[in-house]
């Protein structure tokens, strides 16, 4: 399995554009040590010609045009043939807006994100008006039962409910359902190797960590270093989990759980512009690294 990192960050990006926290600045100041990031997605393939989106960020063409594997080679043509969502929030849907050319496109995702795409953030209905009928829908069932998608024949997909919260604009904020937040584990059906990519957790319950232990390489949440990040810089009123997001750092923090993990390659994605690790000279960072927790960039490849 190929898998490419099209976006690393958090919403927003890095630099947010209203933002000036410590790594915005430093990065509009030259800093060699923070990187421009754009919102969270990746996409995979089995022969490295057909990809599969996961989450469609408003940046999806900033992040095809950085990616040439992405390319079209015909006069027509797009290589994504399908996209996955794991959530409805604004920062992983609105790029499908960016894709309407392309439409239909064969769409993944749970009854909960159906609807809030078809109601409160009316997406899909929008895309009916665009060539092909908009999106061909394919429901999710977020309770470990087994999906597949045509272009990756020799992979099975499962998706794990996650503990989180509903997007913001959500009737069902504050009382999130099942399948408004999902992570997804995709198996190769010969060799055995897992992915599992989770980017909004914000409770750990045991048969997600026992998931997490099988992974070969797990892709997994790193928005804030701590619990209180953004109401101590002045950012937000909330806590990291009561936004959906649980902390890197602390007693009940996500690094103390990956340390007990000996199996899967552990890569963060999801990271909040505010989180000191993105700086690769801070303290964090180095003390992150010390844990054998990788940082995803854009444009990471990586292969199982």
């Amino acid at each position: 399995m190929k898998i490419q990192v099209l976006g690393s960050s958090a919403g927003g990006g890095l630099p947010q554009f209203n933002c000036n926290c410590n790594n915005c600045k430093a990065y509009r100041e030259g800093s060699t040590t923070v990187k421009r990031r754009t919102q969270s997605s990746i996409t995979i393939s089995e022969d490295g010609e057909n990809w599969v989106l996961f989450n469609a960020s408003p940046d999806i063409l900033e992040q095809i045009h950085n990616s040439p594997f992405l390319h079209p080679t015909k006069l027509r043509e797009t290589k994504i043939k399908a996209i996955v969502f794991i959530d409805g929030q604004i920062d992983h849907t609105t790029g499908l807006l960016m894709l309407r050319e392309g439409c239909p496109h064969e769409v993944y995702c749970t009854k909960e994100v159906n609807e809030e795409l078809n109601t409160s953030f009316p997406l899909f209905k929008m895309l009916k008006h665009w060539d092909g009928g908009g999106t061909n829908y394919h429901e999710i069932v977020p309770n470990n039962t087994q999906f597949s998608i045509p272009v990756m024949p020799n992979y099975e997909f499962y998706a794990h409910p996650l503990i989180s919260n509903a997007p913001p604009y959500s009737k069902y904020r504050d009382k999130p359902r099942a399948g408004d937040n999902i992570g997804v584990v995709v198996v190769n059906k010969k060799t055995g190797k897992r992915l599992f990519y989770l980017p909004g957790l914000g409770v750990l319950e045991d048969h997600i960590i026992e998931e997490m232990a099988k992974a070969d390489v797990l892709l997994i949440e790193g928005t804030l270093w701590t619990n209180d990040e953004m109401i101590k810089g002045n950012f937000s009123k909330k806590l990291g989990t009561e936004m959906g997001h649980i902390p890197l750092n602390g007693e009940n923090g996500l690094i103390k759980v990956l340390d007990s993990l000996e199996k899967p390659r552990k890569i963060l994605i999801h990271i909040n512009n505010t989180n000191p690790i993105l700086d690769e000279s801070t303290k964090e960072y180095k003390e992150l690294i010390s844990h054998g927790i990788e940082v995803s960039y854009d444009g990471m490849s990586i292969e199982i």
